[in-house]
């Protein structure tokens, strides 16, 4: 069994952004990732058009296994979305991905115990300007503004995707 899952953490670590393609985006950043188990229902998402880059920290009902599995479905429907649906505003992303979620689970079946989703912070940023879109769904963004020194919180929908 745990050599499955092991090997499932590998599986796991190909859907976690490649860091030459956030480095083509982002000139200052850096990325704190510490799963609780080998395997982890939390992951970050990167993904990119022509004009617009997107990140995402996102926290799955579940660790461990079940988690695993959520993270991987999530990280497909949120890719699907963006670069086979075309839909780039951040507020429009969470909310199809409620929809696909909900439908994935059919949580709107009359027999269905699913109550499973996500927790999601979603950024959204101009490649060519300095315009920051965010949504969140139970999850805040905090902003650091160097010019002031402060750390901002602004806070996401009280819901949870899914």
């Amino acid at each position: 069994i745990m050599e499955s899952i092991r090997y499932a953490k590998r599986i796991q670590k190909t859907i976690l952004p490649d860091k030459a393609a956030m480095d083509e985006v982002f000139d200052d950043y850096f990325v704190l990732f510490k799963p609780k188990d080998i395997v982890s229902g939390d992951f970050y998402w990167f993904n990119k058009t022509i004009n617009k880059a997107f990140l995402a920290v996102v926290d799955c009902t579940g660790h461990g296994v079940p988690g695993a599995f959520m993270s991987l479905i999530w990280y497909n429907l949120l890719n699907q979305i963006v670069n086979q649906m075309g839909i780039t505003e951040p507020g429009k992303i969470l909310s199809e991905l409620h929809n696909q979620v909900r439908q994935t689970l059919k949580q709107d079946s009359l027999d269905s115990k699913s109550r499973d989703g996500m927790d999601i912070c979603l950024c959204v940023f101009d490649r060519y300007g300095e315009e920051v879109q965010f949504a969140g769904a139970f999850r805040p963004l905090l902003w650091y503004r160097s010019n002031l020194n402060v750390l901002e919180e602004i806070k996401g929908d009280k819901f949870s995707i899914g």
